[in-house]
């Protein structure tokens, strides 16, 4: 806003700024009443990524990436998903590459998040929740963990995703150091997420896998959005 809008160069220094917020040219600000609620769409000049920054992140850090790439897995490029069974580190530019290429061609078709662009929110409704009702004490990545280990196993359990796709996304998540478990109840979830931009007067988009590499806008009702996420608990 400043300016009326001054070109900016991102030169993101962690995995998860590399593979997914540097690109895009969504910017945004967290609120009391939820997390990136006041912000717009603005493109930056360029994007520089040295991937030898990585080497300076704790573990921690670096794993929060991690759950950003393997969601990208999970949409729509198996073999990604596939490549994330051998160490990262030793193939992290092209990791990087991958992630970028695949949020760049969806952006393009869908920059304003209107369409296609909602598939990048797997994961991410129930996450934004968990980053809230922790007051941003369980970090970006690991709260998007949880809500992709969340999403798949109600998608079992509703008969739209295969039992071995879920336990191959768990495992993953557990081989890099990511938490799988939601520590809030479904009706606290329910209420954040309920003030969501994702939300459409009484629907809500949610992003289910119906299997690896295949993930889909999947609209439910608002009053259905609690019970949803209680099987995914």
């Amino acid at each position: 806003m400043y300016l009326r809008g001054i070109k900016f160069i991102q030169i993101p220094t962690t995995l998860l700024a590399m593979v997914d917020s540097s690109v895009g040219g969504k910017t945004a600000i967290d609120i009391p009443a939820g997390k990136n609620l006041v912000g717009a769409f603005y493109q930056p000049s360029l994007v520089l990524c040295d991937y030898e920054t990585l080497d300076t992140l704790p573990d921690n850090i670096f794993a929060d990436g991690c759950a950003e790439v393997i969601k990208y897995g999970i949409i729509n490029d198996k073999p990604l998903f596939e490549k994330l069974k051998s160490p990262i580190k030793p193939q992290i530019e092209d990791i990087i590459e991958n992630c970028v290429t695949n949020k760049r061609d969806v952006v393009d078709a869908d920059e304003r998040d209107v369409g296609v662009r909602q598939l990048l929110n797997l994961g991410h409704t129930a996450a934004h929740s968990i980053e809230t009702l922790s007051n941003f004490e369980i970090s970006h990545g690991s709260a998007v963990a949880m809500g992709m280990a969340l999403i798949a196993r109600a998608a079992q359990k509703l008969g739209l995703c295969p039992q071995s796709d879920v336990d191959e996304i768990i495992k993953m998540l557990k081989n890099y150091n990511l938490p799988t478990e939601c520590p809030f109840s479904a009706d606290s979830l329910a209420e954040i997420a309920l003030s969501d931009k994702k939300r459409k007067g009484g629907k809500i988009d949610l992003i289910v896998p119906f299997g690896i590499g295949n993930s889909q806008i999947y609209p439910i009702n608002v009053n259905d959005l609690e019970a949803f996420f209680a099987k995914g608990l």
